[in-house]
């Protein structure tokens, strides 16, 4: 499953490949019936998953620094406890 392809979501890197994609669905039922959409929308499989794969690590860099907040304050309150 992927997001939803709405083109003011999707202004990032992947838009060009959805582009590609919804050409080749645009030929008609026959054209993605045989398959010869598969590589374009291989393709955007794995673009969309580079995006969440990057916004994966993005987001845990931030629990981790927000975890780290949270420990030290902890701390302080330890110490003046």
């Amino acid at each position: 499953m992927h997001p939803h392809l709405n083109r003011t979501d999707n202004d990032g890197s992947c838009a060009e490949v959805t582009r590609i994609l919804e050409e080749c669905h645009a030929r008609g039922f026959m054209w993605k019936a045989i398959g010869m959409c598969n590589g374009a929308k291989h393709n955007l499989n794995m673009c969309l998953r580079a995006e969440r794969l990057e916004r994966t690590k993005k987001n845990r860099e931030a629990a981790k620094d927000k975890r780290k907040e949270i420990v030290q304050k902890w701390a302080e309150i330890e110490a003046n406890s």
